[in-house]
């Protein structure tokens, strides 16, 4: 089945504007759950205080992967309004349902303050932000896809995730200012709030873009889009969620993840963590635009292997070199695994559209994608972090990244028919 994009009956906005409508979102929603990676050891003293810092660094990544894990959720319910009365009225909710908790974020309590009471509201907002990742990204992805001139589908659906790593960059940009500028003692008394401010004038310029938008609807649209998507696309959503599932992984190990293990492990300073990381994903947004074009160009199937498979291969001696005391060495483990990400992530964004019909599409990307992510993506920190705890083996991390990509290989090389990749 080749993939259904809209017809356009009336004067469409310029593709300037839509993918600026597109990235915006993503910038501000990636800004703030980088934020929080990046601060997982403050936010866990703050928040979650232990006798051991390791538990109250793992206790930390729970509440981050349990704003994950309501992804799939957010998917369903803002893909369902999608679906219903249009992409872009999902992506303003969306903005909206991520800007309450990421300012409140700025404001919260302490443990030492209101006790308990803490760290339920700070899962609770993570919760909410869970959800609304979960229906903007997805939506914005098939916004950008179905606006796309013929031939650019790739090259256009590429700036929606470009604009979540550009969020990610600025998070850790800022988070990297705010350790040179303040001392640790301040940093841990009021400065881990600063980021989870700005992110708050990045929520109003994402809402002023979007706000005031039209663009026609689907021309076929479902009367039931979750109900369809449970009872007659069940094998695409768990074919789309597997598919996902290397990539993913490997982009929460590296860019969310590595700036833990570098400060908690390899034992270097938080600002050298922040700026290796930013130096790598600088590289990364400058990668995933010539990947989406050669996507456009020769086909995303062979660029997605490659990846896969390059991921199972190295990512044991690459892990082996982000274990270092040397910076030199991590960042030339994190200047490959950018390029493998960006290997992975080039085609798979329009691939992931096409394998869901257009009647159901944001509520069925919207889930299976969220789904990947959250069981897989989101909790990689945390299991990353039980690993090496468990084993005692600073490299156990690699073990789950290898295996994770091993399982988008076999799903893309047995189960993704290939028509799906060449008529995109």
């Amino acid at each position: 089945m080749k993939p259904s994009f809209p017809s356009h009956t009336r004067p469409q906005p310029s593709l300037t504007r839509i993918i600026l409508v597109g990235l915006i979102g993503n910038v501000m929603e990636w800004y703030d759950f980088a934020v929080y990676g990046y601060f997982a050891m403050v936010i866990g003293d703050q928040f979650f205080p232990a006798t051991d810092p390791a538990v109250s660094l793992i206790a930390s990544f729970g509440a981050f992967a349990a704003g994950f894990l309501m992804r799939p959720i957010g998917g369903l319910v803002f893909g369902r309004i999608g679906d219903l009365v249009g992409r872009q009225r999902a992506m303003l909710l969306s903005v909206i349902a991520m800007a309450v908790p990421t300012v409140l974020m700025s404001m919260l309590p302490t443990y030492a303050t209101v006790g308990i009471a803490a760290p339920m509201v700070l899962v609770g907002l993570r919760i909410i932000q869970g959800l609304s990742v979960g229906g903007e990204f997805t939506s914005s992805l098939i916004f950008l896809a179905e606006h796309a001139p013929p031939g650019r589908r790739s090259l256009t659906a590429i700036w929606g995730n470009w604009g979540a790593v550009l969020g990610i960059l600025l998070g850790s940009g800022v988070g990297w200012l705010v350790t040179i500028w303040l001392t640790e003692a301040q940093i841990q008394s009021w400065g881990w709030r600063v980021p989870f401010a700005i992110g708050g004038l990045l929520a109003l310029l994402a809402w002023l873009v979007r706000h005031g938008l039209h663009v026609d609807l689907p021309p076929i649209r479902s009367e039931s889009p979750v109900k369809e998507v449970f009872t007659r696309h069940r094998g695409s959503i768990l074919r789309v969620a597997l598919l996902n599932v290397g990539t993913g992984v490997a982009f929460y190990t590296v860019f969310i993840y590595a700036v833990s293990y570098i400060r908690n492990v390899d034992h270097l300073t938080e600002s050298v963590a922040l700026e290796l990381n930013t130096i790598s994903m600088l590289m990364l947004l400058v990668l995933l635009p010539i990947v989406a074009w050669l996507s456009d160009r020769f086909g995303s199937r062979g660029i997605l292997t490659l990846a896969n498979m390059l991921l199972v291969l190295l990512a044991y001696p690459l892990f082996q070199l982000i274990h270092s005391d040397q910076p030199s060495l991590i960042l030339t483990a994190e200047l490959v695994f950018a390029a493998l990400v960006a290997m992975g992530t080039g085609g798979i964004l329009v691939l992931n559209a096409s394998l869901i019909p257009a009647p159901v599409r944001c509520t069925g990307l919207g889930f299976a994608y969220n789904t990947s992510m959250g069981l897989f993506g989101g909790t990689t920190p945390l299991i990353a972090a039980w690993l090496i705890q468990v084993t005692n083996d600073p490299v156990a991390p690699a073990y789950w990244l290898l295996t994770a990509a091993g399982i988008s290989l076999l799903t893309l090389v047995f189960w993704v028919p290939k028509g799906h990749l060449t008529h995109i």
